[in-house]
């Protein structure tokens, strides 16, 4: 797992409790407990409110925020060969992506070697794949859903067998979930099919599923030969450190874990367009020494973390001006043209940038203290200025800032919709009102344990240093504990009172009257301080992500919610806080999905007691889920009908927010740094790349105009 500064990402089949139900477990975009009671009516929006915030009369998926940055060219503008040399997180233990150790580099070697029936457009949404299908499409839904795949004749494996209905047929067996010898690590769609059999010649697969499954354009991409799923050892085994028989633009030609290097080279039998450059070179470099790499000529590519962005944005500006200044902190180089500084090595570099499909949120562990109490969950989701977050780490990037709406897709994908209403915004009096109503109040008596700060003085400790003074409850005044949930009349009552300038997040006992003007201090309740651990990374690359977390804390300070910053180990971030819920908030990112009835249902799902008394909660790292939800993405996944599809998606979005266990704050982004000279190749946002298009410019040649990401 790697951290680029924009925060981590879950990383795909590691920290699930309990041994997963086969369902497809969320990919990552890589870096990047027991459950809840029920929805408190007396606070929520009514289900026909989050229905209508679900749908629309037009369409809200809207266009991306940003597009591609590739320097797109013609192939014809593209020279033939050369070596492009790429920088990926680290060498994958598995090329198998069906496998729970499987990475985004094991993604990226399967988009290069392997049959995909479907690829992503610009727009996150799946498209055909016409190196590998003519057409794939329903053909019959009664009394049983029949996909007739019709495969492009040309289409062979390196090895010169046709691609055919035994390829198809060997990984529905192998996915199926009906062979524990298989170690799979996600079977959601193929545990549905019933039969694959040969069409109406060799070129045709008829899939029959015995359920209906919405998401079936999601199946056999990428799609391995029988070679491999054909038994559980092939499977297991034999395509974890090697691919031998491969059917994509390239092959993998070594995988070399002593230099951590995979190189990829032409596939001699592949029929499309062929491939421009003569080898892909995956290194391995860890994300704080690639600029270093970069300087040094090692590496063509690289994703990089802000930081980086900035000191080859220096040297741009410093090679404009003709001079020739060295970064701080800069290593002279030794060049052909003799001595040179970083800086003037950076300067055959330009940052391409975009949005990733991923966003990162702000998780609220649901499992027990305060965050247990859906009104608390709410009040820290009101204290937040989405927008502001995303201002801190999009506006200087030059990229779009805008909040993300939806846990279950971005902009421009089919399922998006801005569902946050559902919840609602930024409101500082309904943050404390709902603090209130769950019993948390200013001036409450806190018991001092042994080793323990007092709540009233850490909040007064951090007022002073901020210049600002704190009111201090009489314990006389306000009741902490006990005290039953107010009528919603009383509530309205309080949130008035609280704009007019009473003790925020407090109430008292009719007939007393609040302090007016008070700011607010640390909340109290059964004796015990309103305070929030707030696990971080503390590595380097997470500065950005660090800083979120700063504006959060002070955010949740406004409002009486005291939080205690805990930075931990990256090796143990995920594995030892947020997977085993050792946090009460934590920032992490998930990606988007062109199937999220499939993919995010085990991130939202209810967590259930499983028979050993133990609770498994899937990928569900918040332990926040309902009932609801889990027959929404159900009845989602089971319907023929796309329109209703994305409606119950929607739906299921909108009571995601509304249970407030997660908050998508912002999308990730995509900063690429790129030889100038490189064509077809950078931030790629949601489209899957096409490797046989990459290459470097033919000298004199200029790629076509790209998107105004540039700041």
């Amino acid at each position: 797992m790697s951290y680029d500064g924009v925060g981590p990402r879950a990383p795909k089949g590691r920290g699930e409790l309990r041994d997963q139900p086969r369902r497809a477990r969320r990919r990552p975009t890589a870096p990047h407990g027991p459950s809840r009671g029920a929805l408190r009516s007396v606070v929520f929006l009514s289900v026909s409110a989050l229905a209508l915030a679900g749908c629309a009369s037009e369409d809200p998926a809207g266009k991306p925020l940003a597009g591609q940055d590739i320097a797109p060219a013609a192939r014809s503008l593209v020279a033939d060969g050369g070596t492009l040399r790429w920088a990926v997180d680290s060498v994958p233990e598995t090329l198998n992506t069906f496998q729970s150790d499987a990475d985004a580099t094991t993604t990226r070697v399967a988009q290069a070697v392997l049959p995909s029936m479907f690829r992503l457009d610009a727009n996150g949404r799946p498209e055909i794949n016409p190196d590998y299908l003519e057409s794939a499409k329903v053909v019959e839904t009664e009394p049983k859903q029949v996909v007739l795949y019709k495969l492009n004749q040309q289409a062979v494996w390196s090895d010169g067998r046709e691609i055919g209905a035994a390829d198809f047929a060997a990984q529905w067996r192998a996915l199926s979930g009906k062979d524990s010898a298989y170690w799979t690590a996600r079977n959601a769609g193929y545990d549905r099919i019933e039969r694959i059999e040969r069409g109406a010649n060799d070129l045709e697969v008829k899939v029959t599923f015995g359920r209906p499954y919405a998401d079936w354009r999601a199946l056999f991409s990428p799609l391995y030969p029988k070679d491999v799923m054909g038994t559980p050892d092939a499977f297991n085994d034999g395509a974890r450190r090697k691919l031998k028989v491969t059917a994509g633009p390239f092959a993998v030609k070594q995988v070399d874990r002593k230099d951590d290097e995979i190189t990829l080279a032409p596939n001699p039998r592949w029929w499309g367009s062929p491939a421009k450059l003569n080898e892909i070179v995956l290194r391995a470099v860890p994300r704080d020494e690639r600029a270093e790499a970069l300087a040094a000529g090692t590496l063509d590519l690289a994703e990089i973390d802000p930081e980086t962005v900035r000191r080859i944005g220096l040297a741009s500006r410093a090679g404009g001006k003709g001079t020739s200044t060295p970064l701080q902190g800069a290593t002279p180089l030794a060049g052909p043209g003799g001595e040179a500084t970083a800086a003037e090595a950076l300067r055959g570099f330009e940052i391409r940038r975009s949005l990733e499909p991923a966003f990162t949120q702000l998780a609220l562990n649901g499992a027990d203290g305060p965050l247990a109490d859906e009104r608390v969950r709410r009040a820290v989701a009101r204290a937040l200025d989405r927008k502001e977050l995303a201002s801190v780490v999009l506006k200087p990037l030059g990229l779009p800032v805008e909040p993300v709406g939806s846990h279950l897709a971005l902009a421009g994908q089919a399922a998006y919709a801005d569902n946050s209403g559902a919840l609602g915004g930024q409101d500082t009096a309904e943050a404390q009102a709902l603090l209130a109503d769950a019993g948390w109040v200013p001036g409450g008596p806190v018991k001092q344990e042994k080793g323990e700060k007092a709540a009233g003085a850490e909040g007064k400790k951090d007022a002073e240093k901020k210049g600002e003074k704190e009111a201090e409850g009489d314990d006389g005044t306000y009741i902490v504990g006990d005290e039953k949930a107010p009528a919603e009349a009383d509530r309205e009552q309080k949130r008035h009172d609280l704009k007019q300038g009473g003790a925020p997040g407090a109430y008292a006992p009719k007939g007393t009257a609040a302090p007016a003007g008070a700011a607010p201090g640390a909340l109290a309740k059964d004796g015990k301080a309103l305070t929030l651990r707030f696990v971080l990374p503390s590595g380097p690359g997470s500065e950005t992500l660090r800083t979120v977390a700063e504006r959060i804390r002070r955010m949740l300070d406004r409002v009486g919610i005291r939080t205690e910053l805990s930075k931990v180990t990256d090796e143990s971030y995920f594995k030892d806080h947020i997977a085993s819920g050792e946090y009460d908030l934590a920032l992490y990112s998930w990606p988007a999905s062109a199937f999220p009835a499939t993919d995010a249902r085990p991130i939202y799902a209810k967590p259930v007691p499983a028979a050993d008394g133990s609770l498994n909660v899937e990928q569900n790292y918040t332990r926040v889920g309902t009932d609801q939800v889990d027959q929404l993405f159900d009845q989602a996944v089971s319907t023929l009908n796309e329109g209703e599809t994305k409606s119950l998606i929607r739906k299921a979005d909108s009571r995601i927010w509304a249970a407030a266990g997660s908050i998508p704050l912002y999308q990730r982004p995509q900063l690429t740094a790129a030889k100038t000279n490189l064509a077809n190749v950078g931030a790629f946002g949601f489209q899957t790349p096409v490797y046989e298009d990459m290459g470097f410019l033919k000298k004199g040649a200029k790629p076509a105009a790209g998107p105004s990401n540039k700041p």
